[in-house]
């Protein structure tokens, strides 16, 4: 697996909830994961039931096997002073520009700083090393902002190296195209059974693709389960009324009397095989679409309870079972 793994997808298709499973499921047999949240919702917070992240690295969950999960919310104000000690070793006179406004104000109006900034500190941490020569992290996965806007977000750093011929911000933006469109880096991008999700996938794919950066895999969330195979609705179009609500009676609902339980039943069940058919065929479509991109492809069960912490380690369970790990 590559050792960089971001995460998109649109707006509502559980993309936080997809990347917060997929660093349990990394962070099996003893490895350790880093989690990047850059759009300052502090929604990973919210999934492991922990207080707000502050701008560190921090330990969140154990994952099977005894591997660990760090968590890190990036603050581009923070993330700027960082960028300014490294460089130009401001210290102080970068904590008095902070109090004066100014990194507020450059993170605010430069053109793609922000995006610079997020990114950078992103692939800081899978470059990063400790002393012995071994990564600190096995695997850093990046919650992202959605499909829309990814390619951009993740390309700013080549806009920002053809700006800036020479010097630091050059040779800085270059270092994190290196890794984001290495090998080691893969986009996963998460869709729902529905078409407006399923395109705008496939156009992230296409302008992903056409950015040269490196697409990895279409993970299908909150898939609901199957309960009427085809074969099922075609027999509930050609059972006749009469049929139904006798094999209604004699399952016990209702005697077999005109006008009784049995009888009343029919339509209500039949409507809900109609809604069931039409959107069994929806999904089937939907499936048939994203099996054309040539991805991998997966899917995450829809869970009945709602998500919550036990929820998400079963959905990283479900990510290994499928060879995500």
């Amino acid at each position: 697996m590559s050792r960089l793994q971001v995460v998109s997808g649109k707006g509502g298709t559980g993309k936080t909830t997809v990347a917060a499973a997929l660093a349990l499921a990394l962070a099996t047999e003893g490895r350790r994961t880093l989690l990047v949240e850059v759009e300052g919702r502090q929604g990973i917070a919210q999934l492991f039931e922990t207080e707000a992240l502050p701008y560190e690295e921090r330990k969140i969950a154990v994952a099977p096997g005894g591997g660990e999960v760090y968590a890190l919310a990036i603050d581009p104000e923070l993330a700027l002073l960082d960028y300014l000690q490294m460089f130009y070793k401001l210290g102080s006179a970068g904590r008095a520009l902070k109090k004066l406004g100014a990194i507020d104000f450059a993170t605010t109006i430069a053109p793609g700083l922000r995006d610079v900034l997020l990114t950078g500190k992103a692939c800081e941490a899978v470059r990063r090393k400790d002393r012995s020569g071994r990564f600190v992290y096995d695997h850093v996965v990046m919650d992202a902002p959605p499909t829309g806007r990814i390619t951009r977000f993740l390309n700013v750093n080549d806009e920002v190296a053809g700006l800036a011929k020479i010097g630091p911000i050059h040779n800085q933006a270059q270092a994190v195209m290196r890794v984001l469109k290495s090998p080691g880096t893969a986009v996963h991008l998460v869709a729902l059974l529905e078409e407006m999700p399923v395109q705008e996938t496939a156009d992230g794919i296409s302008e992903l693709r056409g950015a040269k950066l490196p697409v990895g895999r279409v993970i299908v969330n909150m898939v609901r389960p199957t309960l009427l195979e085809q074969s099922d609705l075609d027999l509930a179009q050609a059972v006749p009324r009469t049929a139904l609500a006798r094999s209604l009676s004699d399952a016990g609902l209702g005697g077999a009397r005109r006008g009784g339980l049995a009888e009343r039943l029919v339509d209500p069940l039949l409507r809900q095989a109609d809604e069931y058919a039409e959107r069994f065929a929806l999904e089937h479509e939907q499936r048939a679409v994203l099996a054309e991109l040539g991805l991998p492809l997966h899917e995450l069960p829809l869970l009945a309870e709602g998500m919550d912490l036990a929820g998400l380690y079963e959905l990283a369970t479900e990510l290994r079972q499928q060879g995500i790990s």
